[in-house]
């Protein structure tokens, strides 16, 4: 079982070490790899663990918006304390993004604006605007984020109808690659640091292309060298817990 600090990874190829590591887990902290489902919030996961395995103290390294899915560090017990090592990690993405279209949200949360009806965007004009987005950039969060403000999460504040003037902040897209076509939809693959907002990376490719653009979807495929595929579902997860249920006392 591989380990972060000393204490035990839980993923798809060690899921039948389940119960060394719910007792390593309570002992001494742990880690467990979960692939978020499309709709629920990166809490709803914490509590769903949390309340499966009967721990008390589960955190995760990194928020993922609810309509995104993909790798979340979740971190039990003393395990938590580390969480931080794995935020400062760099995040590998695989977005879509629909050219020709904006969002108050900047995904598809909310409904989108048309600003063309048809996109006649060439691959060779797209591949010069991404390049300018590689590198050390400067990114404005987007208003709904959960980049807090007088000590308020963004997005509380934005659907309160409080828009506030959020700061730039500099971040590093060390990769970023054309994957796929398909207009009005293009589809993207991206290395970057923590801190990253791809919504906000989306609208400003959007705004370079001059026809704005918005993400549709968006799923998270590595943390540092931990991938998205080594990951348990959460039902993964709640099967592995109802089957050694009683075995190790709650925490």
């Amino acid at each position: 079982m591989r380990q972060y600090e000393g204490m035990p990874i839980l993923e798809r190829t060690t899921i039948a070490e389940y119960p060394d590591w719910l007792q390593r887990a309570q002992a001494h902290g742990a880690f467990v790899l979960i692939d978020k489902p499309y709709g629920c919030t990166s809490f709803d996961v914490v509590a769903f663990v949390r309340s499966q395995a009967r721990l008390r103290r589960v955190g995760h390294a990194g928020t993922l918006d609810p309509l995104a899915t993909g790798l979340l560090v979740l971190g039990i017990g003393k395990a938590t304390k580390a969480l931080p090592a794995f935020q400062q990690m760099s995040k590998t993405y695989v977005a879509t993004l629909k050219l020709g279209a904006v969002t108050e949200t900047g995904d598809a949360e909310a409904p989108e604006h048309l600003f063309s009806s048809e996109v006649t965007i060439t691959e060779e004009q797209l591949q010069h605007v991404l390049q300018r987005f590689r590198g050390v950039i400067e990114q404005i969060p987007p208003p709904f984020a959960a980049v807090k403000y007088c000590g308020q999460r963004s997005y509380h504040l934005a659907r309160a109808g409080i828009l506030v003037p959020p700061k730039p902040r500099t971040v590093l897209i060390a990769e970023l690659e054309l994957l796929q076509v398909v207009l009005p939809y293009i589809r993207l693959r991206l290395v970057c640091s923590t801190g990253t907002y791809v919504r906000a990376l989306a609208r400003d490719i959007g705004i370079a292309l001059g026809c704005g653009a918005y993400i549709v979807e968006l799923r998270r495929t590595a943390i540092g060298n931990y991938r998205v595929e080594d990951a348990l579902s959460p039902e993964e997860f709640a099967h592995c817990a109802a089957y050694h249920a009683g075995v190790y006392p709650s925490i």
